[in-house]
């Protein structure tokens, strides 16, 4: 029996995906191998890849003006090249502040070029967003870099900036394809696979082609992404499996009606479980401001923490796994993304109900 999985990531794949890997494990497509035995330079793969960047623009409406890339590693990696490919020498690049992964970003991109904080919700322990009032955008940023979605703290952008004539960087990692969004006002979006796209070791990339052209910082060639969107994402050896089951989770997800049904889908999911936390009489709390709480990652802590174990070890018992929160805030955390079904998350309200019934 699998487990109803709520990990912030690696997380939880669509069971027809996983289904449809196992069939296909041994012999692709009738190639009498597995796509993981297969040269990535092959026609078989070759076909594979292009059909996965048209079903990728077709599920996020990606327009022309921007190239999609799947490359290697994970979001820290990017975090890196962002900063290598659009910053000269001396420029600056704009980052707001809204929890640990923002914090991540501006660590990678200081080794590289200067860094201004247009704000930082760190005095609000990240339970809000900064508002822009608060804001201090430097006016020649080379960009300006949003975290989309703070899988840890639980805060959700829901509206990026306004570029200004500068180019919004969003890291989606967590939130892309929750929702319909307008890739065409993001100069590059970022999202590391592991938690609404696929498995981990891949990321995908959609950048807008007019910021190819940046000359950036010196660097080698695989540091440049414009020799990756010339290459088809090959300029290396990819990660084809990898490639692979990102491909069958995004067909899954255009399958399903795409990212307007699971909008909605995420909408119950996560109002459910606000509701549950919210109707506590305080067992269980959030701290996050409501218009900005995440549908994607829902942190709580109960009334009290002696209690954590005790909720964890009843909760595996129970079927549940990857509710331990991280240890930067503690508590407890469940991660809704587009694979959970709403009924697993109906489960774990009851759970959650059940529970303070017997230790309230």
């Amino acid at each position: 029996m699998r487990s109803l999985n709520f990990s912030a990531g690696p997380a939880q794949l669509p069971l027809p995906v996983l289904l449809q890997l196992r069939d296909e494990l041994l012999d692709w497509r009738g190639t009498g191998a597995s796509v993981a035995e297969l040269s990535h330079r092959g026609k078989p793969f070759m076909a594979l890849a292009e059909e996965i960047e048209a079903d990728a623009r077709a599920l996020l409406e990606v327009p022309d003006s921007h190239a999609v890339l799947f490359l290697s590693g994970g979001a820290t990696t990017q975090q890196a090249l962002i900063p290598m490919n659009l910053c000269a020498p001396g420029e600056v690049a704009d980052y707001l502040v809204t929890g640990h992964w923002s914090k991540v970003a501006i660590k990678q991109a200081a080794a590289i070029c200067s860094v201004n904080e247009v704000a930082s919700a760190e005095g609000h322990a990240f339970t809000r967003l900064p508002p822009v009032s608060e804001w201090r955008r430097h006016p020649d940023a080379a960009y300006f870099h949003v975290t989309g979605n703070e899988t840890i703290h639980g805060v959700e952008v829901f509206d990026l900036p306004e570029s200004d004539g500068t180019p919004v960087v969003a890291d989606l990692s967590s939130n892309i394809a929750s929702r319909p969004m307008d890739f065409s006002k993001i100069g590059l979006a970022y999202a590391g696979a592991q938690k609404n796209l696929g498995p981990s070791g891949i990321t995908l990339t959609v950048v807008d082609r007019a910021l190819l052209a940046r000359e950036g910082m010196p660097r080698p060639d695989i540091f440049k992404f414009a020799s990756h969107a010339a290459q088809g994402s090959m300029l290396n050896t990819p990660p084809t499996l990898n490639w692979y089951v990102l491909g069958l989770c995004i067909r899954w997800m255009l399958n399903e009606g795409g990212t307007r049904t699971f909008e909605q889908s995420n909408l119950e999911k996560s109002a459910a479980l606000y509701s549950t936390i919210d109707q506590s009489s305080g067992f269980y709390t959030n701290p996050i401001e409501a218009s900005c709480r995440s549908r994607m990652n829902v942190p709580f802590v109960l009334h009290d923490s002696a209690l954590d174990a005790v909720f964890l070890e009843e909760s595996e018992r129970a079927n549940m796994i990857g509710l331990k929160g991280h240890k930067a805030v503690g508590g407890m955390r469940a991660s809704l993304y587009n694979a959970i079904p709403l009924a697993d998350v109906h489960a774990l309200c009851d759970f959650m109900q059940e529970f303070q019934r017997r230790h309230g």
